[in-house]
Formats: structure tokens, sequence, C-alpha cells
């Protein structure tokens, strides 16, 4: 099914401001957080970790069953595109592990998640096992894995995983922009991709595209819009819809998505993530909003085929069913993004790393990290 689409203008050459933040005193590179930022991180945990695993029946039933079809259907693309046999993996914000088996397929080495909810962690460590009712595999995940439940937006990880790194490939899916929050929270997540990627090293992701949100609150009558299925909301400091050029960190509203958010977000102006990304070495490969990436990777008979597996646009046979103009609307608020670390790539993959990892994952197997 042929969309129309707009092109979202989320790549610039602009760069970020420089304001002053402040270092931890005991030196060891972390950055000190304010209250009401770890009261927010904390509220963004809790709302994930209160989420349940849903069966089968359940997921099919829910009223964005496309839409996160779609989703699927984006990360699916990028990891085949990008991640090769045997690499390293590190998922950042990895929630329940949903992509799992997407990294199977792409054959990886090791794989290391690491999320603040450590209920998601837990789902997550059941369905690499497979002990989770409402998850039935054709067979066990074929490589060794490691777990972490952590802030890795706001703790520093190279020494926490300086016997797993160098990572072949980074993914950080739907997440980014909680790091967004303050400029201490972006860089750190910068940073701890960059020391954590191999020269050469991808670093694959997606979150909301700042331009289209933007635009949608401007043309809204007051702060909020949305239709069947979400809405977002900004508070009445914004009531004049500018946003200051020398602000870009904090800019937050609200955002609730049927059956699957309802939460605090972040911002992201995307000139400012790429200015800050070359700062640390991290490269744009490219950006594409939802809609335009829907549209040229549709074009490859192998993705088409892969779209037609996952069901977001039917089966492409009897099920002509398909995203409902509404969910269409909502993909339309996110963009996919690919860096790469700067460097010449060397013969140290991190796949020597798979060592490290489990086979079957107890629970005194997750590592707690606290900020």
């Amino acid at each position: 099914m042929k969309r129309g689409y707009q092109e979202s203008s989320s790549s610039g050459s602009y760069e970020p401001p420089h304001s002053k933040f402040k270092h931890n005193p005991e030196g060891d590179g972390r950055f000190l957080e304010d209250e009401s930022t770890k009261i927010f991180a904390k509220k963004v945990a809790d709302h994930y970790s209160a989420r349940t695993n849903q069966t089968l029946e359940e997921r099919e039933a829910s009223p964005i069953i496309h839409l996160k079809k779609l989703n699927n259907w984006i990360k699916s693309v990028l990891i085949q595109l990008y991640a090769k046999r045997g690499d390293a993996v590190l998922d950042l914000a990895c929630g329940k592990g949903g992509d799992l088996i997407k990294w199977d397929k792409a054959r990886i080495g090791y794989y290391v998640g690491i999320d603040i909810a450590d209920g998601s962690i837990e789902d997550c460590r059941t369905r690499y096992n497979g002990d989770a009712d409402h998850h039935q595999r054709r067979k066990k995940f074929s490589f060794p894995a490691r777990l972490i439940c952590g802030d890795c937006f706001e703790v520093r990880l190279d020494k926490i995983l300086a016997e797993d790194a160098p990572f072949d490939i980074c993914s950080c899916q739907f997440a980014m922009h909680y790091s967004w929050s303050t400029e201490a929270r972006a860089r750190r997540a910068l940073a701890n991709v960059s020391a954590l990627l191999r020269p050469g090293g991808i670093f694959i992701g997606t979150m909301p595209d700042a331009n289209v949100i933007i635009k949608r609150l401007r043309q809204a009558e007051g702060l909020e819009f949305g239709n069947s299925v979400y809405w977002i909301r900004f508070d009445e400091e914004f009531e004049k819809k500018k946003f200051k050029s020398s602000s870009p960190f904090g800019i937050k509203y609200t955002f609730h998505l049927e059956d699957a958010v309802d939460c605090p977000e972040w911002i992201v102006p995307f000139h400012v993530f790429k200015a800050l990304a070359e700062e640390h070495g991290l490269e744009l490969v490219f950006v594409k909003n939802s809609h335009a990436f829907v549209d040229e990777y549709l074009k490859k008979p192998e993705f088409v085929e892969l779209m037609r597996r996952l069901g977001a646009l039917g089966d492409g046979k009897e099920d002509q069913s398909t995203l409902s103009p509404d969910e269409w609307e909502v993909a339309y608020l996110y963009l996919a993004f690919v860096l790469r670390k700067r460097g010449q790539p060397d013969q140290a993959r991190g796949s020597s790393r798979r060592d490290k990892g489990k086979m079957h994952l107890s629970k005194e197997d997750i590592s707690y990290i606290r900020s």
C-alpha cells in the first residue's frame, strides 16, 4: 500500500551550544543530575516496568497493532542492513528484549542489553531463556548474552563494560529522547556509545522527529494535538510555541500512545544531536523520517517480503488489513538514524568477547548499577 508522506528536514549542520554542567568531584567522568531529572527518569522506568508482557491474542487486539508491526519492520531493516554475522551488540534501553529474535536472525556473536527498568530487564531475561509464557520460540538463541539494569544515560559504561568492549554495533530504539532532559544526560549517552564502539562501528536508532512534532504543535489551536490513538501535550511555558536555539535540552512534553506509552518525553533537535554526535566521533550516515524510510525500503523486494511476513501491511494475500490513517500519522512522528564511529576498522571485532556472556541467565546474572 503506497502512502503519501512529507520529507522531514531532520538534518542540519548547526553547532550545539556549549553550556556548563557539573562533573562528579570523584573524577569518574559521571555527570551529576539534579533531583527533578532523577524523578523523571524514575517515572519513565516505572512506566515501562509496569507494562506486562502480552499474549499473542492481546497483542493482536491492540489498537496500534499495525503500527507496532511497522516499527518492528523498520528495526528489522536497520539490523539487516548493518548487523553482520558474529557481531558484538550493545542494546541501550533494551526494554523487554523485543529485538532479541531480530538479532538472532542476524546471527550475532554476543549481546549486552541494558535498561533502567528492572521489570523490563527481568522480562528480557525470561524471554532470552525462553521461559516467558506469552512467547513461544522455535529454538534457543544462538548467542550468549549479558543483561544490566541501570541508567545508560547517566552512568559511565566504559569501565563497567571494559571486558565486553569493543562492540561492533550499538542500538537504541525509541529511547534516545529520554536522554535529552539535560545536556549532561545527552552527552553521557553519546559518550557511552562512542567509548564502547570500535572504530568503524555502527550506531542505529529510532526516536521522535522534532521537526514534525514542533510543526504539529504550531498547527494546533492550543498546546495539545493528536488523534484517536495518541496525543501530545506541551506545558504552559511553551504557550508561544517558540523555542530558543540556545536551550535545545529539557524541552518536555507529555506523550500518550494507546497500549504503549504514557510518560514525559523530550524534544531532540536533530541538528543538535548530529553536532553533539560529531563531537564524540560519530558521523551521520543517514537520517530519514519513518514515512520516507518506508517509501525507500519498500522499493527493495527483500524488505517487501519482510513487511508481508510481519503483517504491518497485511499478509499480501487474503489479509489486506493495514495501518489505519491515525497509526500512519503516528509513524510520521518518528525518524530512523545511522551513525558510524570515526576511524578505520581493525581486526579486533567484538565477537572475541562472546565468552563473557551466558547461554542461560539466572536472576543473579543480572548486573545492577546505581547512579
